[in-house]
């Protein structure tokens, strides 16, 4: 059987397939759109007024910092990465970094949703139909809007308006418009009642995004340093390479020597022999040591997120700056590490604050072994006749009062999770004594360290002016024929041991220090990954 439908109707049909084509074609950049802007409305947030320095962090990836650096402009046109450069293309590019901003994004997500729970849901539907029998066909369409909203108190609140449709085709012609308005109010007065209660998922979907800030600046602190103590151990690799060349080139200048003094009859043949034995491990030492040089930095370019292949170099000029400064020694007594450490270290803030978490979990669980009582309140209102949809008949509408109760009689599930929540509040307070412990140790043991690496450097410097010395006073004492030969090569492999050691020593300080400061917290990092020491 043919249907016939008429035009106005197909075309009453084709403009509201084209309206909600368009819509929904548009919908999904919207909504990412709207998401982006609610996510870091959270992340930049004002959690410094309710937190203070806790949150100790800033996240905005929309407004650039002045003192930011783009990253596409990082890499110069001569390939040579100075250590800022090198720490700013990292913090844009690599791709754990990238990972753990995805982390603080979903976590602020989540929390937009919770948010979203206490917000006036709308909602709205659309039905079109065509009917035909034996007597009449129709054309028609119901329209329904409507609110749900969660109350902070608990109660629920849900209203709508309905609004129907018809006109017949055939017969006697006519319209008819009907609305029906309804509204629905769930009052808790027991069980689930109280603000903290109701508001519970909400507090702690905040509390999770605000542990997901710090927890990302605690890694953003270590991630720069271990960028910068990659970036110095390259350079320390490329200096030794060149030691190990200098190395070569000064027992080459030996050997061509000892030539000369053997043809004079001045050493013997074997101590040439020796000396070009010697000038054949450090050849060897040499082609080692570029070696290791060149994996190690292609291991650093993926750590920029870099190709292997990149033609670039590190500043050397970075490691004579480190020389030329020296080391300092940190202003800080161990107890006064500590007391810093305990004040402003993030992860251990994360741990006191789910103590709180803890209780309130108790709190919720003892809340839901109570009896349930609602007040439910109902209304319903239908419009007049015919086609007056708008006049709604309050004093004809439906409307109804009534309590709503389910008595305590089995709460097995309910005691039990109470149980649970108490057991977890005292392993938290655990944990966080716990994590008290372990910070006070991780600081006593940084600062040791430190002090250590302090005296390593101390002892290298003095070891490398006496190496020096040495070689000059050997290559005196053999051109007046007072020492052996093997005590100017040993001489000469000593010195090149002596400026690895002196530089891995100065190297081992810097980042030995820079750890400290990050273990104790006042090391901070800023968007860009440029790093400053707090005042004490």
């Amino acid at each position: 059987m043919t249907c016939r439908l008429r035009p106005a109707f197909v075309g009453w049909i084709l403009y509201t397939t084209i309206i909600f084509g368009l819509t929904g074609a548009c919908s999904t950049e919207h909504y990412k759109s709207q998401a982006d802007k609610e996510v870091y409305k959270i992340i930049d947030g004002k959690w410094q007024d309710e937190f203070g320095i806790k949150t100790n962090y800033r996240i905005n990836d929309v407004n650039a910092s002045p003192n930011d650096i783009c990253v596409e402009k990082a890499v110069p046109e001569s390939a040579v990465l100075s250590l800022v450069q090198a720490v700013a293309i990292a913090t844009a590019q690599n791709r754990d970094h990238q990972t753990q901003k995805e982390a603080l994004y979903l976590t602020a997500l989540d929390l937009t949703l919770a948010r979203h729970q206490f917000a006036w849901q709308w909602f709205g539907t659309i039905d079109s139909r065509y009917t035909r029998d034996s007597a009449d066909e129709s054309v028609g369409s119901s329209l329904g809007a409507g609110f749900n909203q969660l109350l902070a108190n608990g109660a629920q609140i849900s209203t709508s308006i309905a609004i129907d449709w018809a006109r017949f085709l055939t017969g006697d012609p006519r319209t008819s418009l009907a609305s029906v308005l309804s509204a629905t109010v769930v009052l808790p007065l027991l069980r689930g009642s109280g603000r903290e209660v109701v508001q519970e998922n909400l507090t702690q979907a905040e509390r999770n995004a605000l542990y997901q800030i710090r927890s990302f600046n605690r890694y953003r602190k270590t991630f720069v340093v271990s960028i910068i103590d990659e970036y110095y151990s390259v350079l320390q690799l490329r200096e030794e390479v060149t030691n190990a060349k200098n190395n070569y080139d000064m027992q080459v200048k030996s050997k061509q020597r000892l030539d000369m003094y053997a043809e004079a009859g001045r050493v013997n043949r074997f101590d040439v022999d020796e000396a070009e034995q010697s000038m054949l491990r450090a050849e060897n030492s040499w082609v080692a040591a570029q070696q290791r040089y060149e994996q190690a930095l292609d291991e650093f370019k993926i750590m920029l997120s870099l190709p292997t292949d990149a033609d670039i170099e590190l500043d050397q000029n970075e490691l004579e700056v480190l020389k030329e400064a020296g080391i300092s020694k940190p202003s800080y007594t161990p107890e006064a590490a500590i007391e810093t450490a305990l004040a402003r270290r993030l992860d251990l803030a994360n741990s006191a604050d789910m103590v709180d978490d803890a209780e309130r979990k108790v709190m919720v669980a003892a809340d839901n072994l109570g009896a349930e009582l609602n007040l439910t309140g109902s209304a319903t209102v239908n419009s007049t006749e015919k086609t007056k949809f708008t006049r709604l008949q309050f004093h004809n509408g439906t409307y109804g009062l009534g309590l709503d109760a389910d008595l305590p009689f089995d709460r097995k599930v309910e005691r039990n999770a109470y149980r649970e929540a108490l057991i977890a509040s005292t392993q938290q307070q655990r944990t966080y004594q716990n994590d008290v412990d372990q910070i006070k140790l991780e600081v006593r043991n940084a600062y040791r360290r430190l002090r250590e690496q302090g005296e390593a450097y101390r002892i290298q410097k003095s070891s490398l002016e006496l190496a020096q010395k040495r070689v000059e006073s050997n290559e005196m004492l053999l051109d007046a024929g007072r020492i052996t030969v093997r005590l100017l090569l040993d001489s000469q492999n000593a010195l090149v041991d002596a400026q690895n050691s002196y530089t891995r020593a100065l190297v081992n300080h810097t980042v030995t220090k820079l750890n400290f400061f990050s273990d104790i917290g006042v090391l901070q990092v800023r968007p860009d990954g440029m790093w400053e020491q707090k005042t004490q």
